[in-house]
């Protein structure tokens, strides 16, 4: 699982690591330690949809995958259309001339800032 963090003004999202998420304890172990460190208000979670918009059957892992995080942890979840993120992070990957076998272990977390940077640019400016 690909986890990325913005900074304070919520206004640039940066990879920062890729967490195994079975065993689901050892996750949150790493998670909770993350989320502590970091001082997360709000957790961004990556909804699959197809490219008509409509969801697909991946949605529903995510959706228990949402479930089971909300009881274990405090702090807000939302989810986000990870719609091409992968695809954009291996293409910046590539463009970066980051070799294949380093790219394996980079795209998650590259991805999971491109959907973060989305949905900070989403988000209403002050």
């Amino acid at each position: 699982m690909g986890i990325a963090v913005s900074d304070e003004l919520k206004m640039i999202a940066q990879p920062l690591e890729f967490i195994l998420a079975d065993p689901f304890s050892n996750f949150l172990v790493r998670l909770k330690a993350i989320l502590h460190e970091k001082e997360v208000e709000l957790i961004i979670v990556g909804m699959p949809r197809n490219m008509d918009g409509s969801y697909g059957e991946a949605c529903s892992k995510v959706r228990e995958f949402v479930s089971a995080l909300r009881e274990a942890i405090t702090v807000p979840i939302r989810t986000w259309d990870e719609r091409m993120t992968s695809a954009q992070a291996n293409r910046f990957l590539i463009q970066a001339n980051v070799r294949r076998e380093d790219r394996k272990t980079k795209v998650d977390k590259t991805a999971a800032a491109i959907l973060l940077q989305s949905f900070l640019d989403g988000l209403p400016t002050l």
